[in-house]
């Protein structure tokens, strides 16, 4: 059982009360002054806020809804090009454009230095980098093979144009041939121009401390040599000469046709 409270207890509660009472009474005339006095103020804050609010804000939604318009005309605009040049730009002109870009770079790598010889690179080890070590005996990529990959580039680039405008068989004649000319490329590129490039020939006598180095002519024509055979590769992948099957689009068509009614004879026949 719970004891009641004593007579001392109750007393003390309802003096604590009394002067709690007391308390909020005595606050309640300078609190609702107060409000009065606070709320005006606010609203009158509030309102003179909102007057210099609202043209920024009206601004800020205004531009908003500009953007918004630009972006979806952007859209827009960029779906219709994208659909007119899916219209021009099929898969096989695609291919055919990229073998015809491969074998121009082929014949620019040509004439584009793919041999040196560095002298005491091991010296320049230590140097920051924009101290390099002297460059000597530079030969571009032709002269280790007579130029022979210049009309190879040239019967590319006609190949890949006879793929772009034809298709069918002058298209696969046209992938052979790429795939034929980028495969004797790379036999001249990693058998001739490889070991050339890699000599150091007289130079090392004239010089101490030199060493071969392959220049950027010769990464151009092997990734061109390269992006011709993996062209005609791809073309033969048959990406781009898939076609409609009109048997199909006939058959479904058919399947669509509502069918006729049965006759009587039928209709008797099939339930007997």
């Amino acid at each position: 059982m719970i004891a009641a409270p004593g007579p001392r207890v109750m007393r003390f509660s309802r003096r604590v009360d009394r002067a709690a009472n007391r308390a909020l009474e005595r606050s309640h005339p300078p609190l609702r002054w107060a409000w009065r006095a606070a709320v005006p103020a606010l609203l009158a804050a509030a309102a003179l806020a909102w007057r210099g609010l609202r043209p920024l804000l009206r601004g800020l939604f205004l531009a908003l809804a500009l953007a918004e318009s630009a972006l979806r005309a952007l859209g827009r605009g960029a779906a219709r090009a994208a659909t007119a040049t899916s219209t021009v730009l099929t898969p096989r002109r695609g291919i055919g454009l990229a073998i015809a870009a491969a074998g121009g770079l082929l014949v620019v790598s040509q004439f584009l230095d793919y041999h040196g010889v560095q002298i005491g690179g091991h010296s320049y080890a230590g140097l920051p980098g924009a101290a390099k070590p002297p460059t000597v005996d530079l030969k571009t990529a032709g002269e280790a093979h007579s130029y022979v990959l210049v009309p190879v580039g040239a019967i590319v680039v006609a190949l890949g144009l006879a793929m772009i405008w034809r298709g069918g068989r002058v298209g696969r004649l046209a992938a052979l041939g790429s795939i034929l000319a980028g495969a004797a490329s790379l036999a001249v590129i990693l058998l001739v121009d490889l070991p050339h490039g890699t000599d150091v020939g007289a130079q090392s006598s004239r010089f101490a401390g030199a060493s071969a180095v392959l220049e950027k002519g010769f990464a151009a024509e092997l990734a061109a040599a390269g992006g011709v055979v993996l062209g005609g590769l791809l073309y033969y992948a048959r990406p781009c000469l898939i076609r409609i099957s009109l048997s199909g689009r006939g058959a479904s068509a058919r399947r669509r046709r509502p069918r006729r009614r049965a006759s009587s004879r039928a209709r008797v026949a099939r339930s007997a």
